[in-house]
């Protein structure tokens, strides 16, 4: 995995909206400093660093940076209890044709 990868990663998920703007900023940058496409592994460990919202978009950003590598990221429906984020790449890879599944309630 590359390094910029494991910083993002090392550093958790993504701050709410109540973080500081340096925090946000330094997360932004961090994710721009990621080169696309991602790779499969880095994908998934990608995938667990949504935080509790969007982020003032950096969740959007994070979720096209996991879909610039080898989909589907998700095989199986993460459930009821997902995060809304984890939940979203699963439905856009079912509404993808990438995988089967029915959609979520309201998706």
């Amino acid at each position: 995995m590359r390094s910029e990868v494991l910083a993002f990663v090392a550093d958790g998920p993504l701050p709410d909206w109540d973080a500081s703007e340096e925090e946000i900023d330094r997360r932004a940058r961090q994710l721009g400093a990621i080169a696309k496409p991602v790779t499969g592994g880095e994908a998934r460990a990608l995938a667990a660093c949504f935080g509790p919202d969007d982020c003032y978009g950096l969740a959007w950003t994070l979720l096209h940076l996991i879909e610039t590598g080898p989909n589907p990221v998700l095989t199986d429906d993460p459930g009821p209890g997902a995060d809304e984020w984890v939940q979203r790449l699963y439905d856009r890879a079912v509404c993808g044709g990438l995988i089967p599944g029915a959609m979520a309630a309201g998706g």
